[in-house]
């Protein structure tokens, strides 16, 4: 597995991973309705450092790492990954969660917090658990899940450690 910075040339490959969990609406806090325009746009930010996972030179998975608040709250970084459907299982979203700890590390952030984790999405709860995130919050109610109704959405925090520089290597 290669993770790599994003450019102009992956968005095709972007969308490819991006749709599916969109249109699905069962883990992330975005419209279902979006077009790809709409979603490159937001995944591809200017305050989001893009990169890609791949696997035989096929591009299987995403994430973004940007600081989770500006000025005095920009310490923080914050994270979201996306693998396609048929890549689920192959250690895509742990490696990159990883790198993208590795990542923080190198650019100064002192943590890495997720914001808004739907709580049915047991498998992503549970690995960012296994890779020292703790559950820090919990917002009733506040994800509406497209078959499960109104459900909770967790906020997970990791602090940065000197070992986290060489993570993942």
């Amino acid at each position: 597995m290669t993770i790599r910075r994003a450019d102009a040339r992956d968005a095709d490959l972007l969308w490819r991973i991006l749709e599916p969990t969109i249109r699905a609406g069962e883990t992330w806090a975005l419209p279902r309705d979006w077009s790809k325009a709409d979603a490159l746009a937001y995944w591809n930010a200017p305050a989001h450092e893009v990169h890609v996972a791949e696997i035989g030179g096929e591009v299987r998975g995403t994430y973004f790492l940007r600081p989770a608040q500006l000025g005095p709250g920009d310490h923080v970084g914050n994270a979201g990954y996306m693998v396609r459907p048929d890549s689920w299982g192959l250690g895509l979203a742990s490696a990159m969660c990883r790198h993208s700890i590795r990542r923080a590390a190198e650019r100064g952030f002192r943590a890495v917090q997720f914001n808004f984790v739907v709580s049915t999405n047991v498998r992503a709860v549970e690995l960012w658990q296994r890779l020292g995130f703790a559950i820090i919050g919990r917002s009733p109610g506040a994800y509406r899940h497209p078959t499960l109704g109104a459900v909770d959405a967790l906020m997970m925090h990791r602090p940065i450690t000197d070992a986290d520089r060489t993570l993942g290597e």
